[in-house]
């Protein structure tokens, strides 16, 4: 069988994409939605929803959006790439790779490097699309995708914005704990060698163990930031500063809303039951 090792984008997975809305959030009267997908280097097809201003003309700045960690493009990233789209960006909120709609396999894995490159792969589909100026591209990672969208922006001199909408360092939580409770190197060692034997027992297994999300129902002793989006979960405010090289947070709170995976069924149900108001994104102009 020859194979054809010179060319630089992976054929396309054929994905199924569900085209009727299926949001957690109201669809917006002046955006427009449609699903789109693109290839990253790793040869995985993220699926993504793409919102674009209505009445817009000309070439737009255009923002790659994505996180939680865990969650799909249908919840908080979608909502965020909406409210954005009708303040005059072209976004998409893609789900990561082996999670929600998007492809490869074994499914609902987290692999920094993977999902890093997952947004610079967004990068790619803007750039080159017709509606955007290449030259004002941006990326947010909400919750634990926030130190990825660092990452990315890192590693990517096209990304000319980064916003991090985030409430800890997930890098000094794994390896420190919550509140550094488990900084010690004898505590890190141990979790070292859990996680290695951990991989002998999933190969023996021939399958993963999951790490699971929040706790449910929470132990009395939970960190208080983790019960309001366990218990009541519920649209809050954005705010960014945005100049013509940066986006600053100057405050952020969870926009989570029922995010499934973190739920057992009946909450997530609970939760979907309750009276929804959009949130709203209030963007102020920056200092420069």
């Amino acid at each position: 069988m020859d194979m054809n090792t010179d060319t630089s984008v992976a054929p396309a997975e054929k994905l199924e994409l569900t085209q009727e809305w299926d949001k957690v959030f109201p669809k917006s009267d002046i955006v427009d939605h449609r699903k789109v997908t693109f290839v990253n280097r790793y040869g995985v097809t993220i699926a993504a929803d793409m919102y674009r201003p209505r009445h817009a003309k000309g070439k737009m700045p255009a923002l790659a959006i994505s996180g939680p960690f865990g969650a799909v493009k249908e919840q908080s990233s979608g909502l965020y790439a909406q409210q954005l789209a009708e303040r005059g960006f072209l976004t998409i909120a893609f789900d990561p790779s082996f999670t929600g709609e998007s492809g490869g396999m074994p499914r609902r894995v987290a692999s920094p490097d993977i999902n890093t490159e997952d947004f610079s792969a967004a990068v790619d589909y803007l750039s080159t699309h017709p509606d955007v100026d290449a030259d004002r591209i941006g990326i947010l990672g909400i919750c634990g995708w926030g130190g990825i969208a660092i990452q990315a922006a890192i590693n990517d001199p096209r990304i000319k914005a980064t916003v991090a909408s985030t409430m800890y360092d997930m890098t000094r939580v794994t390896a420190n704990g919550y509140f550094d409770a488990d900084n010690s190197a004898e505590k890190r060692n141990a979790n070292r060698r859990a996680l290695a034997e951990q991989r002998t027992e999933d190969y023996r297994n021939s399958r993963y163990q999951r790490a699971g999300g929040v706790v449910d129902p929470l132990p009395d002793d939970a960190p208080q930031f983790v019960k309001p989006a366990v218990m009541a979960p519920q649209p809050s405010l954005l705010v960014l500063r945005i100049s013509a090289r940066s986006l600053s947070i100057i405050r952020s709170y969870s926009l989570h809303r029922g995010i499934r995976q973190y739920f057992s069924p009946d909450r997530a149900a609970a939760a979907s039951r309750r009276p929804y108001q959009p949130s709203s994104l209030a963007i102020t102009p920056a200092v420069t």
